[in-house]
């Protein structure tokens, strides 16, 4: 009798679960892919703008193209890509390659071209735990503060939002890294996908512009959703990891992500996270500290 798949309801469920969804080899291989010197790598941490970075770039380098079905066919997610099936060496439907990572500086591999986006770690939590929810565990079942508490700001194994932030603000300052304020991006869209451009060494006419303009916005994104959802993952990695395989995800918000408010005690906890994970290694008090110290580099 096969087995019962069911959504986790504990953080230590969740946890095991999210062990399973990324095999070993395929982080591995993603590790040790030499890029071109061409090659695009969009370097964010979770829910800090990464979808919305590769439907930028992808519309930039196809002329505003919709010819696939979930964007990480086209822009692969390189530590994922063996066990999606998708080989990095392959051309790509143009050039440059494009791959979206959420690896630190210090592993991702080097010799291409990195864009990064910056965004605020409450932001970044909550948004987290509602992309999670009704995926990587039940509906109702972890209530936000204990997953913002005890996942997000634990100390967990891997990868986290304060090693990674610093990481690529470090290199922030390199002729290969372009770095954005997520915060900022709406505001002048234009200068963002012209900017992107000309750094991914891309001379595209008007119209181009106006196009992976257009097709970057909240409203476009969200009447296309489905080609933004996870769909590719949930449909190879689910069932591997322990899910069902009626997950729901989405990736397109306008990024007014804090809803319900946090709590004064959780507020304290993220300051202290800062400091103790970002300021005293960086100098930068705050998150308002980074984002000027990005913004004034953009102006220079």
């Amino acid at each position: 009798m096969s087995e019962v798949l069911r959504r986790p309801t504990t953080l230590e469920e969740f946890g095991a679960v999210a062990a399973r969804f990324f095999s070993k080899e395929s982080h591995e291989r993603g590790l040790a892919f030499v890029p071109r010197p061409s090659d695009v790598f969009i370097a964010t941490y979770a829910k800090a703008g990464t979808t919305w970075m590769q439907q930028i770039v992808h519309g930039l380098r196809t002329k505003g193209s919709m010819d696939f079905g979930e964007i990480t066919e086209v822009v692969p997610w390189i530590e994922l890509a063996f066990d999606l099936d998708i080989d990095p060496e392959a051309e790509q439907v143009a050039d440059p390659r494009a791959f979206k990572t959420h690896l630190n500086w210090d592993d991702v591999p080097k010799g291409g071209r990195h864009i990064v986006i910056f965004r605020d770690p409450e932001a970044v939590a909550v948004s987290l735990f509602r992309f999670m929810h009704g995926w990587f565990f039940e509906n109702g079942s972890i209530p936000q503060d204990t997953y913002l508490r005890e996942s997000f700001l634990g100390d967990g194994k891997g990868d986290n939002y304060w090693d990674n932030s610093r990481s690529w603000w470090q290199a922030s300052e390199r002729d290969d890294v372009l770095a954005f304020i997520y915060e900022d991006m709406a505001d002048d869209l234009p200068a963002v996908v012209e900017k992107v451009a000309a750094f991914i060494g891309l001379d595209p006419d008007q119209e181009t512009l106006e196009i992976a303009t257009e097709q970057a916005r909240f409203e476009f994104m969200k009447a296309h959703a489905a080609q933004f959802d996870d769909n590719l993952l949930r449909r190879k990695r689910d069932v591997i990891a322990g899910l069902p395989a009626d997950g729901e995800s989405n990736k397109v918000a306008t990024g007014q992500s804090n809803k319900e408010p946090l709590s004064p005690e959780l507020k304290v906890l993220f300051a202290e996270a800062w400091q103790s994970k970002i300021a005293k290694q960086t100098g930068l008090a705050d998150y308002a500290d980074l984002q000027d110290s990005i913004r004034v580099r953009n102006r220079g």
